[in-house]
C-alpha cells in the first residue's frame, strides 16, 4: 500500500485517519513486515529545524502521524490538509486492543520502574498475563543499549512501545530498527505510559479537539512544560509562516 504523503517544514507526515492508520497497521503484521513508526507535533517539527539527528530519525520511519492538532491547522493554512489527528496515546491504546485481541504479545520500555510495573500489572488484569512479552524502564546508559536490543530480540513481541522524551526515543528506535526487524510494529509513544498507569491525565475531549491538550500539560507540569512549549510553539508559527511566504509555495 502507497502511503499519501506530505511534506510540511521539510518533515514528512502520512495523510491517513486514525482508523486508516489502524488498519495499516493491522495489515503489516498479518504480513509479518515491520512498521517503525513516529509522531510529529509543533514543538518537534521546530526542535527537528535544528538536529539532524531526530529530523532523519522521523523522517526514515514507516508511518509518521500528525499527532498535534498545531500540525493539522498548519497543513490547512500551506493548502496541504491533514485528514485529521491522530493522537500517539490514543493510537498505543488501540494497538494494545488489538494485541490482545489477536493474540499479539507486547513489550513496554520506557519511564520510570513503579510506572512500567503499574502499567504491566493494569495490562495482565485487563487483558491477562500472555500479553506481555517483557519490560523494562526508560533509565540506561549508552553501554546498556545492546544488551536492552538483545532482550528485547529474546522476548519475540510483536509490538514494542518505547516511553522516553524526544530526541531519545526517535533516535534509539532509528539506530536499532534493523536488529528489531522481527518486532513487527514499534512506535515510541512519550508520556503514554504515565498516562495509562494514572500518574498523569489527559486533557479533556473539548481540550484535545481545540487543540490545547498542550496546555493542559503545561497547566501539570509548569516548571517543565514552559520553556518546550514557549519556545517550540513560537518557532513553529515562525517556520509555518516562512513556508507560507517561500514565492514557491503552492
Amino acid at each position: 500500500m502507497s502511503i499519501p504523503t506530505i511534506n510540511i517544514i521539510n518533515t514528512k507526515v502520512h495523510n491517513l485517519s486514525f482508523q486508516e492508520t489502524v488498519e495499516y497497521i493491522q495489515q503489516t503484521i498479518i504480513q509479518h513486515k515491520q512498521i517503525h513508526h513516529t509522531v510529529v507535533n509543533a514543538g518537534k517539527i521546530a526542535k527537528m529545524h535544528n538536529d539532524a539527528e531526530l529530523s532523519k530519525s522521523v523522517n526514515s520511519a514507516d508511518l509518521i502521524n500528525a499527532d498535534g492538532q498545531a500540525v493539522v491547522w498548519a497543513s490547512r493554512f500551506l493548502n496541504k490538509p491533514i485528514k485529521e489527528r491522530v493522537a500517539g496515546v490514543d493510537l498505543m491504546e488501540a494497538c494494545v486492543e488489538m494485541a490482545a485481541q489477536h493474540k499479539y504479545t507486547i513489550y513496554l520500555f520506557g519511564a520510570t520502574q513503579e510506572v512500567v510495573e503499574t502499567l504491566v500489572e493494569k495490562y495482565k488484569s485487563q487483558f491477562g498475563n500472555t500479553i506481555i512479552a517483557g519490560y523494562r524502564n526508560g533509565y540506561f546508559n549508552d553501554a546498556d543499549e545492546n544488551q536492552i536490543v538483545q532482550d528485547i530480540k529474546s522476548a519475540k513481541p510483536q509490538m514494542l512501545f518505547v516511553a522516553m522524551p524526544s530526541p531519545k526515543k526517535e533516535i534509539f528506535l532509528y539506530k536499532h530498527r534493523y536488529a528489531l526487524q522481527d518486532v513487527n510494529f514499534i512506535m515510541g509513544v512519550g508520556g503514554s505510559f504515565d498516562v495509562f498507569a494514572g500518574k498523569t491525565k489527559r486533557a479533556p475531549k473539548w481540550m484535545q479537539n481545540s487543540g490545547l491538550e498542550w496546555f493542559y500539560r503545561f497547566l501539570q507540569e509548569p516548571k517543565r512544560m514552559w520553556k518546550r512549549y514557549l519556545i517550540g510553539n513560537t518557532k513553529f508559527i515562525y517556520l509555518v509562516l516562512k513556508e507560507k511566504l517561500k514565492p514557491t509555495h503552492k
